[in-house]
């Protein structure tokens, strides 16, 4: 995993070294192994390295006989087979990136059709004058750029722009609503005016700094077959589990788990120990320190450690205090650049700085829910209106509520957009909900929180349910495979039954809750005061409220809106103000 910035431009201009420096410094994080660059007439490359395979002769920026020069972030899991496909190419690194530049020589944009894995990447032609950049199909890896003056400016993260001066931070405020009301922005464009994302898919070709071509590849494909017989679909599924499991292994450094109680970590938690790559799985599972006197946090601990007893796994439980959480929020908020106001970040990001200090490489189980229908709103969305069926993201956070100063319009008009431009006539209203979650939440949500708090301590993360290989596979299963008697992931269930019975699958889960809604309630009136007067909250909320709501933020509505509310703040002076994230909650917001 690394950082990638560069720029494709347009002819008689250039940048400076300062702002090459900039770039670099800016993902200094995503890559502290080192770094590298191309400087070219038509276009510049600077890459931060994270060594992961091919420790010794993977240095970036590669490059070829033929002037292409290429810098990536990811990794490409069918590396071995391409190349047995590629032998007239004169390889010259171990670096499973490398079989990029023959599979863009021979099939031009196409190439990204032939790649298996999660990548952000930047290809310079020389000879064509042309850079291609392209991410992959679910948007696992980031990749940001701007049309500026001396031509198509792009990076791993959205900050790095900035910081470079090649886009001031102006804020949109569709992006501010999207943010408050959903607690993610969906779609191409960020909170930034005139910072794009490259969408999940996506790949650009630019020619003299000037996009010329846009071409997307489809992750949801109709499929030709529905597989509906059990046997069969579990059959099938263990095969495919265990091959995307053991080539999601493949690296040359230590790798370990996130593991919680859930479906998805067991089933990552199991088939890890039938590979055996390892002589014992290292896994992490966080918890909560709360004395929750005013109501039940869930606490996943004691059945994960059962699970990983189960396999021998070497298992670190990490307890996150109130005090942690008022200490590191700021720096927590500070790697969230394109924010996702998801208050799993706290965990996530905890859970990266312990693991960091033993592994490289964590696997997630990320992805599960949505290609396997576990989320109960599939559900809901999929029934008639009179039998309580409710539409995908009908209601925002602070809808029917008078905390905000403007009614926050268009916080859905991204997925309004992207619901009338596809075509949902041959889905089942159960797939038309995956699909829009695949489209807008898993990407700039889930995906994004996991790349940011993971490489803010330099780990790279995989998710083996996010693969081409599985995707096909759950997109052919009916919907009695993914839900029967009202529980999602009826096939997940089904396979831990069968191979790993001790994860209770059927049992009711007891889920994984952050307790920050109680923390700001018992934190009312030291938070509230200052979270009021901040420059980014007079802008959107009565300050006279805020005290008021904060005060019963342990409330399940209520909590949203406080953390919202409070993110909010802390994202705006860390990232419009330009306040060093380097102390408190209250350090931060007193200034």
């Amino acid at each position: 995993m690394c950082g990638l910035a560069g720029i494709a431009l347009k002819s008689g201009y250039s940048i400076t070294n300062e702002q090459k420096e900039l770039l670099k410094n800016a993902l200094a994080h995503r890559g502290p192994d080192g770094s590298g660059e191309y400087v070219g007439q038509h276009a510049v490359l600077i890459h931060t390295r994270l060594s992961i395979i091919d420790l010794d002769g993977g240095k970036q920026p590669l490059s070829s006989p033929n002037k292409q020069f290429l810098v990536a972030n990811g990794e490409i899991y069918n590396d071995l087979e391409l190349r047995d496909a590629l032998l007239d190419y004169p390889f010259q690194t171990g670096s499973d990136c490398e079989c990029i530049i023959p599979l863009w020589q021979q099939f031009k944009e196409k190439f990204p059709e032939k790649l298996r894995g999660m990548y952000g990447v930047a290809l310079v032609d020389v000879d064509e004058h042309t850079l291609i950049l392209s991410r992959d199909p679910f948007g696992i890896k980031p990749l940001y750029y701007a049309c500026v003056e001396q031509g198509v400016v792009f990076a791993s993260e959205a900050q790095a722009l900035i910081k470079a001066g090649f886009v001031q931070p102006t804020l949109r405020q569709e992006g501010i609503e999207s943010l408050l009301q959903l607690q993610f922005i969906p779609g191409k464009e960020t909170i930034f005016q005139n910072i794009h994302r490259l969408l999940p898919g996506e790949t650009l070709i630019i020619q003299d700094g000037v996009i010329v071509l846009k071409k997307r590849i489809e992750v949801f494909k109709e499929q030709n077959r529905i597989i509906s017989n059990p046997d069969f679909a579990l059959s099938e599924l263990d095969h495919i589990l265990e091959e995307t499991v053991c080539v999601h292994e493949r690296s040359d450094v230590p790798f370990g788990l996130f593991l919680s109680s859930g479906i998805d970590s067991s089933i990552v938690l199991k088939m890890m120990q039938r590979l055996g790559q390892e002589k014992r799985v290292r896994a992490w599972t966080a918890r909560f320190e709360t004395d929750d006197r005013q109501g039940y946090v869930a606490d996943e601990t004691d059945q994960a450690s059962l699970l990983a007893k189960q396999v021998g796994a070497e298992h670190h439980i990490f307890s996150i205090t109130q005090e942690q959480v008022w200490q590191y929020l700021p720096q927590i908020v500070a790697c969230m650049d394109d924010p996702v106001a998801d208050y799993a970040i706290i965990p996530t990001w905890f859970l990266a700085k312990e693991a960091s200090q033993s592994v490289k490489v964590i696997l997630s189980g990320e992805g599960g829910d949505e290609l396997f229908a576990g989320y109960g709103r599939y559900r809901k969305a999929s029934q008639p209106w009179w039998r309580g069926g409710k539409k995908m993201y009908r209601k925002g956070v602070f809808d029917q509520t008078d905390y905000l100063r403007s009614s926050l319009s268009s916080w859905r008009d991204e997925i309004t957009a992207y619901e009338n431009a596809c075509d949902f006539s041959s889905m089942t209203c159960l797939t038309k909900a995956q699909k829009i979650d695949i489209e807008t939440w898993l990407p700039n949500d889930l995906l994004i929180k996991l790349d940011r708090c993971l490489m803010a301590h330099g780990i790279e993360g995989r998710v083996p349910f996010l693969d081409k290989k599985v995707a096909e596979f759950a997109f052919s299963l009916s919907d009695s495979l993914k839900v029967q008697n009202r529980q999602g992931k009826w096939i997940l269930r089904k396979w831990l039954e069968k191979y790993f019975p001790e994860s209770k699958p059927f049992a009711p889960k007891l889920g994984f809750s952050v307790p920050i809604g109680l923390w700001i309630e018992q934190q009312a009136k030291i938070l509230a005061p200052i979270v009021s007067q901040q420059a980014g909250i007079k802008e959107i909320a009565f300050s006279d409220k805020i005290l008021p709501l904060f005060e019963k933020a342990s409330g399940r509505k209520e909590r949203y809106m406080a953390w919202n509310l409070l993110f909010y703040a802390l994202w705006h002076q860390i990232h419009i103000v330009g306040q060093s994230p380097n102390g408190s909650v209250t350090d931060i917001l007193a200034v």
